[in-house]
């Protein structure tokens, strides 16, 4: 079976410590969060909705709304999941409106690799919030696992609506999540650097300047900018919390989103979560019947050429998936099933042995031979299987430098490198990533072989 290189093993190591003083209170979030509570109510009180102009109001509802997709297009879809490429402009765009949704800047502060943890460096001001993209993919690859969803909803309603933002955990695992695609973005770096500027005067500054146009700087002040902060937080932590108890499971029932169409319309369509299932995909809810207007939006910019490379999830998977959860709904409650169009008379337990007849046998001699017919190949070894994911690189969510750093060396590799190689059993299995049904099926396509030397593991892969 594989085993993770020596940097992964250092952090798995870390990760499986005893969690005792894991936590500690991130004082400056939890004064300014709260501090931004109080203050929005004693606003409320002193200037409700009746004496404030109605200008006043429907700028904090568009603020309210810009804020939202600047998170869910910008934070999320573009960065986070790199599920379509913007324009300069819209980048820049969407990271301005990201920053006035004060949930910290794009990307994280630099990690610290010693040995003494791998935790975030931060200061104690408004950039101590600069989590938002890593931790986020830090939370697809071990969705609902206590130890490593910064949000995770096993851990309750509370803790994953926001008890995790008064505390300033050792995020053990955040040392395997990529992040250069950030790092080599200008905008990102931009964004990160004068976020603070950013936040403040998108927040607090431009809405009392633009309720000056009407006489009504205090309200615009209280509305547009205190409460409507509240309302992005609230609205786009209801996606980790509520998302996650409450509503249907259409695609996959594999960890707890969930999608609810009330929580659609109030997160600008992040409510189709349980579309989880498919993170690469640039729509949160893939019918056209869905309430997504950010998928809306992605769309009209991408028949103006100002985003491209819309990356979508097989109608196949897709289908599969549906079809997968209704059968379970009917027939096989609480069990995992192979889907219908797998199942053989032996059911589950035959896929492995069905594989052993199905794929020739290859020594790493003839691996290796395959690799090097054709230039760029990357071929991985998974449960004893050989896997050509050549055709998947630019599909793979986490990016094709992830995968090519399990792919099988040539005989040209310096013995360096050839000793770095590792099988990726250990990182498909969960040591890198909790694969979906979705993803395991897709990778059963592209098995070529199986590898003469190694045992085939007896599961399901």
């Amino acid at each position: 079976m594989g085993s993770p290189s020596p940097v992964d093993a250092a952090v798995t190591k870390k990760s499986q410590q005893p969690e005792s003083g894991q936590y500690q209170v991130w004082w400056a979030n939890a004064v300014f969060f709260v501090s931004a509570h109080v203050a929005a109510l004693v606003g409320v009180y002193y200037y409700p909705v009746r004496v404030v102009h109605r200008a006043s109001i429907i700028l904090c509802l568009l603020v309210w709304q810009a804020a939202c997709f600047g998170i869910t297009i910008g934070y999320h879809r573009l960065y986070s999941h790199r599920s379509f490429r913007a324009s300069l402009g819209v980048r820049v765009v969407l990271a301005a409106l990201g920053a006035s949704g004060f949930q910290g800047s794009i990307k994280v502060g630099k990690l610290s690799l010693g040995t003494s943890s791998l935790v975030c460096s931060q200061t104690p001001s408004l950039r101590a919030l600069q989590w938002w993209c890593l931790r986020h993919r830090l939370h697809h690859r071990f969705t609902d696992d206590p130890d490593h969803d910064p949000y995770c909803a096993t851990k309750g309603l509370l803790w994953s609506h926001m008890g995790w933002i008064f505390f300033k955990p050792k995020y053990e695992k955040m040392g395997l999540i990529e992040r250069d695609d950030l790092e080599n973005d200008p905008v990102v770096r931009i964004q990160h650097k004068y976020y603070v500027v950013f936040a403040l005067f998108t927040g607090f500054v431009f809405p009392p300047m633009m309720g000056l146009l009407w006489g009504d700087a205090i309200g615009s002040f209280v509305w547009a900018g205190l409460v409507a902060r509240l309302m992005i937080w609230h609205c786009t932590f209801l996606v980790n919390s509520l998302a996650h108890f409450d509503g249907l499971q259409p695609y996959s029932d594999e960890n707890t989103s969930r999608t609810n169409l009330i929580y659609a319309f109030l997160t600008c369509g992040e409510g189709n979560h349980n579309f989880h299932a498919f993170p690469h995909d640039f729509r949160s809810g893939p019918s056209a019947g869905d309430w997504d207007p950010s998928k809306w939006i992605i769309m009209a910019l991408n028949h103006y050429g100002l985003a491209t490379g819309l990356r979508k999830a097989r109608s196949v998977d897709i289908q599969e998936a549906l079809v997968h959860m209704h059968q379970k709904g009917h027939h096989h409650h609480g069990e995992l099933h192979a889907p219908a169009r797998y199942e053989s008379s032996s059911d589950d337990q035959s896929s492995s042995s069905e594989m052993k007849v199905l794929y020739d046998a290859w020594t790493m001699d003839e691996v290796k031979t395959y690799v090097e017919a054709k230039k760029g190949r990357c071929v991985l070894v998974v449960k004893g299987f050989v896997v050509d994911a050549t055709g998947y690189l630019g599909e793979h969510p986490g990016g094709a430098a992830f995968l090519r750093k399990y792919s099988i060396r040539t005989s040209s590799a310096s013995k360096e490198e050839a000793d770095l190689w590792k099988e990726a059993t250990w990182a498909f299995d969960g040591g890198m990533n909790q694969h979906s049904r979705a993803a395991k099926r897709q990778m059963r396509e592209l098995i070529v072989a199986r590898l003469h030397s190694q045992p085939i593991i007896e599961e399901e892969i």
